[in-house]
């Protein structure tokens, strides 16, 4: 059996009813929450694609693939799919597979830079009329995927949201100045664009163009909106989401890049970097 037919069965074997116990932790996690919440994974499908293999050992071969895995979730009389993918890294010996893991990878950079709003002498006009349809559908569109008219980053997950909020005609101004505005332009962009801290603190204090109302619940958002997340509470804002759906409950389900996720449950408690002493903002972008 070759290698990627063994890397099938491994998976095959784990998702059948009777080995749950047997699933990676960010499988099981999320099945768990989603049973705490009363909704239900119905069914679980995947698909791997092999990207790095290399000889690690006399006898050992070490293959890093990407898995993508689609959850069939009913949350009362709504059904939808939750689609999220993940690197794995499967070590062989003597060409059968002994281990598979997931790997870890961080959620978003910090940085505690911030951003002055321009005033009143950027003479570009900044004033837009938000298309929330129009910003979901690009989300939809790239949640797996990197639109090569944009840089792409190791952490992703703001300058995917920038590009969503852009699709919906947010309006770019402050270029060429990184630590002004909100802009990408010839593979440079503000530190706004692409830096979870810098996004959050932008979105507050913007007064004229793209600018984000504070919300107190995530019930209130709508799809477009956006949510940061802090994810051990030192106000070190580390990732960005925007909302597509919501679910029966009305809460949001959001689409997000670095660890490319659709239809993810708000809260992120399924999350690596989560803790308990997790912070959210919640903007409306738009009227």
């Amino acid at each position: 059996m070759n290698i990627s037919e063994q890397i099938r069965v491994y998976w095959v074997n784990r998702l059948e009813e009777d080995r749950d116990s047997e699933l990676p932790n960010w499988i099981g996690d999320k099945m768990l929450l989603h049973q705490q919440r009363g909704s239900k994974i119905a069914r679980i499908t995947g698909k791997g694609k092999i990207f790095r293999s290399y000889q690690s050992g006399a006898h050992e071969r070490t293959v890093e693939y990407s898995l993508g895995v689609t959850f069939f979730v009913r949350n009362g009389d709504f059904f939808y799919h939750e689609e999220e993918e993940r690197i794995h890294r499967a070590l062989f010996y003597k060409e059968r597979l002994i281990s598979d893991e997931a790997v870890v990878k961080s959620s978003d950079e910090d940085s505690s830079l911030t951003i002055e709003p321009l005033g009143d002498e950027d003479v570009r006009e900044t004033r837009f009329k938000y298309d929330r349809l129009a910003a979901v559908q690009y989300a939809e569109r790239w949640w797996n995927d990197y639109n090569p008219g944009y840089k792409k980053f190791e952490n992703d997950c703001t300058n995917y949201v920038s590009q969503c909020i852009h699709a919906g005609g947010a309006t770019m101004r402050g270029a060429p100045n990184k630590t002004n505005g909100w802009w990408f332009e010839n593979g440079n962009c503000s530190h706004s664009w692409a830096v979870a801290h810098s996004l959050r603190w932008y979105l507050s204090g913007s007064n004229q163009g793209l600018k984000g109302k504070e919300l107190d619940s995530p019930k209130d958002l709508r799809p477009g909106d956006v949510i940061c997340y802090d994810f051990q509470g030192d106000s070190k804002w580390d990732h960005n989401t925007i909302v597509v759906e919501k679910n029966s409950d009305g809460y949001p389900l959001v689409n997000a890049h670095t660890i490319n996720s659709r239809h993810r449950f708000w809260s992120y408690e399924d999350s690596h970097a989560w803790t308990s002493a997790c912070k959210y903002k919640f903007f409306r972008i738009g009227d």
